[in-house]
């Protein structure tokens, strides 16, 4: 049985100057770089990015647009598109979708991959794994390439210029990573990689309950502060770091996967809404998505810290905040178990259970909302009432 593996940890330059640090980090791979990105954040970040590598022997050949959203389709096409052919690297640039379309291009056309984040709205830049979408805005599948990027550029002068929502959507979308990896793993004997991944996974809740609040408000203001370093530092890389950890789908024997579980398959399901989906980010989702875990989980004291800390961010505590109707769930919950999340718990994944776990996040949610203290300790004791399940027995 062969069991070799190979595992990359990627690198980053983090700080108001992490340009400069391009010249020095690529020059092994060439001098031609091509940039394909988001069009705003090419057009905010790429005259920096030429400025700073003035005199250097590094040369952007050229600006791709990456498409407007990540495509199998435009992948493929753009890694045959000649600006590519001729580059000796690919610069990925802008927010979560354009750097993973850039994954598949890059390994599609053979060339080495350096991102440079314009957003911190979550772990793309540094992981091997893409989310590619389908033509009506729901989620398609995922892309695993051979190897993470190699190393992310993430200038905090031009994140703390984009837009708040996307920084804020970031930190809800950073929240899953501690409660979903724990929750998939949590009854197993894990190897060394994976159970390194479950150990830094640890690091990952604490700043952003303690800095989340500051860090927000500081980005608003554009207020460079040490609390906003740390939470873009924990959205990109801690999450990040952690999800190359917990990821291998591609091996032949020992294949594992612990990287997300109920709050991310609650969230590709919704991606199959429509119009609404359309109108609410990632991580804004995935934040409420975080609550029906923990209802889900049987853990109504991390629901009730959950959902004060979502409160406190102007984050969902409810179905409505993001225009999610009753009439909806039954159709969540169908396309839920189509997703790799789906089963990734240590006890029964069933329909009923995860529709449950919604109906209870979203009771509780609607009593925070409205101060009713009586009705909210109703709620947590529904939410307690799944303790009682017994584990099932998983293996590895």
């Amino acid at each position: 049985m062969d069991l070799t593996s190979t595992n990359y940890l990627p690198s980053y330059t983090v700080g108001v100057d992490a340009y400069k640090a391009v010249e020095q980090v690529t020059r092994r791979f060439g001098t031609r770089a091509v940039v394909i990105g988001g069009k705003t954040a090419m057009e905010k970040a790429v005259p920096r990015l030429i400025a700073t590598l003035e005199g250097t022997s590094i040369t952007v050949t050229d600006c791709i647009w990456y498409g407007g959203q990540p495509r199998h389709s435009v992948a493929a096409e753009l890694a045959e598109d000649p600006r590519v052919l001729a580059a000796d690297m690919v610069f990925g640039m802008g927010g979560g979708r354009a750097i993973d379309e850039t994954k598949e291009i890059a390994e599609l056309a053979g060339k080495p991959l350096f991102t440079f984040p314009t957003v911190a709205s979550n772990c793309a830049p540094v992981t091997a794994i893409g989310v590619f979408y389908k033509d009506d805005g729901s989620v398609d599948n995922y892309f695993f390439p051979s190897e993470p990027p190699i190393h992310s550029f993430i200038d905090t002068q031009v994140i703390s210029e984009s837009p708040d929502d996307y920084f804020w959507a970031g930190i809800g979308d950073a929240l899953s990573k501690q409660p979903e990896v724990e929750l998939s793993s949590r009854d197993l004997d894990l190897p060394h990689t994976p159970l390194m991944g479950r150990a830094l996974a640890v690091s990952c809740e604490r700043p952003l309950f303690d800095y989340g609040a500051k860090a927000l408000a500081d980005k608003r203001a554009r207020t460079s502060s040490y609390e906003l370093e740390q939470v873009i530092l924990d959205i990109i890389i801690s999450t990040g770091l952690v999800s190359n950890m917990t990821t291998n789908l591609a091996a032949k024997q020992g294949a594992y996967y612990f990287n997300s579980s109920t709050a991310h398959a609650f969230y590709n399901a919704y991606t199959g809404m429509g119009e609404a989906a359309g109108r609410h980010l990632h991580g804004e989702v995935v934040s409420f998505g975080v609550l029906v875990l923990k209802a889900f989980d049987g853990a109504p004291e991390d629901l009730a810290r959950f959902a004060a800390h979502n409160r406190e961010l102007g984050l969902p505590v409810t179905l409505a905040d993001i225009e999610c109707g009753r009439e909806a769930l039954a159709g969540i919950v169908e396309r839920a178990q189509a997703t790799n999340e789906w089963g990734r718990a240590p006890y029964g994944f069933t329909p009923e259970r995860f529709e449950q776990a919604i109906l209870d996040a979203d009771a509780y949610g609607r009593a925070l909302k409205a101060g009713d203290v009586a009705v909210q300790t109703a709620a947590l004791a529904a939410v307690h009432e799944h303790r009682c399940m017994e584990p099932t027995p998983r293996k590895l």
